[in-house]
């Protein structure tokens, strides 16, 4: 069969939607360039939210609007493994169902439904095998990838319906993770992307004591070619003074953390469920700085959850005033089926709830162009990865793919490849500058 796969969602679907497509070529099956031109389509669904989860039903509802004779739906992923049958009655036109916790039986279930096609819709039933973060091969498709290190998550979040999605966490053996780092770099990756929904939970399923803080130098050691290695989703509860050094003792480590922290409000934080010690935040926020004076730190704030007054949301905004973070995403609050806060009292309005998003983007935006002001004058490492009418886009250590800004350079530069940059101008997002007559920074 050729086959036509959409993924949606994050970077962890987009590693799973790699598996399920390296899993049927190695079983005969090819990749279509087009949805006319397939035999099979498989959406990967993102069901975290309800905006996710109306874009998945929405391609989910085009794909089997323009279905031909004799082609075949999957609906794979997190949205699948939600609902289940359910989605045929909200999407007729689904063939088969596979859930995140089974991506990696996608032949078997193919194999199924081609011999059961026109019977009904076929779905993996929960205790059909299946593995959240299964061996796979890897596949360079340009100069970054990202490596799923564990997935579920053991985390009581209120707000949450991942655990529910996934189950609890499961992290990938350390083995398995160096041999997908070595054949990534021995196809030319230049930088490696560490994701799991916490990654610095890794290794506890396991009983592996040294965690992520013995997984960076591993896969440094195993892949010295490698020019930067990232480390995404990382809750600082589980930061001790051992990571921090790890993380500042080689410079292929890019000075870069994401901390999902959520709020900063220490009733808010309770009624989340998570951490609620705003002050320790802050003190780990000092003693990275400290460690890594150049680092940049990315972080995520929920606004109008349940109860949220006026007063814990400022304190939110006082916060992110005094902790300078260089990249922030804010989220509104989603009320998700079957999570405790769906059930809280004290239900944010939408409106409000909008407002404040609205409030807390626009305070940020003259933080982070702030500190991209700091920028100028500096020479950085660019990773150069698109180029067009004399200009050239790239990143540098401080800025993860998709949810980070861009450095624009003058000239057409190889995509790939690594340019040292002068910073001349600093914009709300992004930095601009021209290449330097000599090597300077970190790579």
């Amino acid at each position: 069969m050729q086959f036509y796969l959409v993924n949606l969602g994050c970077p962890k679907n987009a590693v799973d939607a790699e598996g399920m497509a390296m899993r049927l070529a190695a079983a005969g099956h090819r990749p279509a360039r087009s949805q006319r031109a397939a035999d099979l389509l498989i959406v990967n669904t993102c069901g975290f939210i309800a905006a996710a989860r109306s874009e998945s039903l929405e391609t989910l509802r085009r794909l089997a609007r323009g279905k031909r004779a004799r082609q075949l739906l999957i609906a794979a992923g997190c949205l699948a493994e939600r609902e289940g049958a359910a989605l045929a009655q909200r999407v007729p036109g689904i063939d088969a169902y596979i859930g995140t916790r089974h991506w990696s039986q996608i032949v078997p279930l193919v194999d199924e439904l081609a011999q059961r096609h026109g019977h009904g819709p076929v779905t993996l039933a929960p205790g059909d095998g299946g593995d959240l973060v299964a061996p796979m091969a890897r596949s360079a498709a340009g100069a970054t990838a990202y490596i799923k290190i564990a997935d579920g998550c053991d985390a009581p979040c209120a707000y949450c319906a991942i655990p529910k999605i996934k189950g609890p966490q499961r992290s990938k053996p350390r083995h398995e993770v160096l041999a997908e780092a070595r054949a990534l770099v021995a196809q030319g990756v230049r930088e490696i992307i560490l994701i799991a929904q916490d990654t610095t939970a890794y290794g506890r399923d396991l009983g592996d004591a040294e965690g992520l803080a013995g997984l960076l130098p591993a896969i440094l050691a195993q892949a010295p070619e490698l020019a930067w290695l990232r480390v995404l989703y990382a809750y600082p509860q589980h930061i001790d003074r051992r990571l921090i050094d790890i993380l500042a003792s080689d410079p292929r480590i890019a000075h870069y953390l994401d901390l999902p922290l959520q709020h900063a409000h220490p009733e808010v934080l309770r009624r989340m469920r998570r951490p609620h010690d705003p002050e320790r935040i802050a003190r780990l926020v000092e003693e990275l700085r400290r460690a890594i004076p150049d680092i940049a730190l990315r972080t995520s704030f929920i606004v109008g959850f349940p109860g949220e007054t006026e007063a814990e949301f400022q304190a939110l905004l006082d916060f992110v005033g005094a902790m300078r973070f260089d990249r922030v995403g804010v989220f509104t609050y989603s009320r998700e089926k079957g999570t405790p806060a769906a059930e809280m009292p004290g239900q944010v309005a939408p409106t409000v709830r909008r407002a404040r998003f609205e409030r807390a983007m626009a305070y940020q935006q003259g933080i982070s162009r702030q500190r991209n002001a700091e920028q100028v004058g500096r020479t950085l490492p660019v990773l150069i990865e698109g180029a067009q009418e004399g200009l050239s886009l790239g990143r540098s250590y401080r800025d993860a793919p998709e949810i980070d800004g861009l450095v624009l350079v003058d000239g057409v530069h190889e995509v790939g490849s690594f340019v040292p940059v002068h910073i001349t101008r600093a914009m709300e997002y992004d930095l601009a500058g021209e290449r330097a007559l000599e090597p300077k920074g970190r790579i």
